[in-house]
């Protein structure tokens, strides 16, 4: 992920947290939807359907240009698959354990971007990216409460209850760090906006057809569920918006690092809304998290 290289304005930058706060709150919203229905391939399917709809018609409005070469069609479909596991994986965390937490597990992309680099194209990682390694999962390790002190339940207990959340966490982390690492080196000249549109399409079709061998979309059973639903595809559809269309108007790059505040953001709201607590020491491992993973797109290159 690019760093920016110079600094942005105080507009921009209150762009970027409300990015931040409405992908996180895309994410709280999920769970309202999950507890109330909706399955993980019809959440996935709904919000990327309408984001492709949506990011198609600025394409469309912008005359984007719609060639793609013969490399970029054959990985572009590679792209749009993993980020649909990506999708399944990250919502399945979500349905599972606290909204926060299963994007801190989330936000080790930067570590599994690094691996994906070194075994697919022999890039060895810069010695920043060494350094917060430790940190990451040192942080990672207090926000999840490894050893069940915080919750009180001890060790077994603990990780019988957050085992598969933590593990979907991290299945869609290493996923999205071997999307931006493919992205990068193959598919990098096609314009984001085109990319997006065909990604999320595909990814809306794959995840419609999953829900088709379930019995077909699961639609929420309760108003709550409805509501959840609403605003996880209003919330995710319109930070792309704005990042398609408001922040390279301000001369931001959509992906900032600013935007890795979404955990945090994730954690206050699932706190007011849903109820869901943590430990002081747990707050410490997120910030810690958060802030290592900040300093290192921050950083000039």
């Amino acid at each position: 992920m690019a760093a920016p290289t110079q600094a942005i304005s105080p507009r921009a930058f209150v762009m970027l947290l409300l990015l931040a706060c409405m992908f996180g709150g895309n994410h709280v919203a999920a769970r309202f939807a999950l507890d109330h229905g909706v399955d993980v391939p019809s959440a996935v399917a709904v919000r990327s359907l309408v984001t492709a709809a949506v990011v198609a018609l600025i394409v469309a409005l912008n005359r984007v240009p719609l060639q793609l070469d013969a490399r970029q069609r054959k990985v572009m479909p590679l792209i749009a698959l993993l980020v649909a596991v990506q999708s399944l994986c990250l919502y399945s965390a979500v349905a599972r354990i606290p909204v926060g937490l299963a994007l801190l597990a989330f936000n080790t992309y930067p570590l599994w971007t690094a691996l994906a680099a070194r075994l697919l194209y022999g890039h060895r990682p810069e010695r920043a990216v060494l350094v917060a390694m430790p940190l990451i999962l040192f942080g990672l390790a207090l926000a999840l409460d490894v050893f069940g002190a915080a919750s009180g339940l001890g060790l077994q207990a603990h990780w019988a209850r957050m085992g598969s959340g933590v593990g979907f966490a991290l299945a869609a982390g290493a996923t999205f760090g071997l999307v931006l690492v493919l992205t990068q080196h193959e598919v990098a000249g096609l314009d984001g906006r085109l990319r997006t549109a065909i990604t999320m399409a595909i990814v809306g079709v794959l995840a419609l057809l999953g829900s088709f061998t379930q019995g077909g979309l699961h639609w929420p059973n309760a108003v709550a569920g409805w509501w959840g639903l609403a605003l996880l595809t209003l919330l995710y559809g319109t930070a792309f918006t704005i990042m398609f269309t408001l922040l390279p108007k301000l001369g931001v790059v959509g992906s900032s690092p600013i935007l890795n505040v979404e955990p945090v953001a994730a954690l206050a709201m699932a706190w007011l809304w849903l109820g869901q607590t943590i430990s002081a020491v747990q707050v410490v491992g997120a910030l810690l998290v958060v802030g290592t993973v900040m300093a290192l797109g921050l950083r000039r290159r």
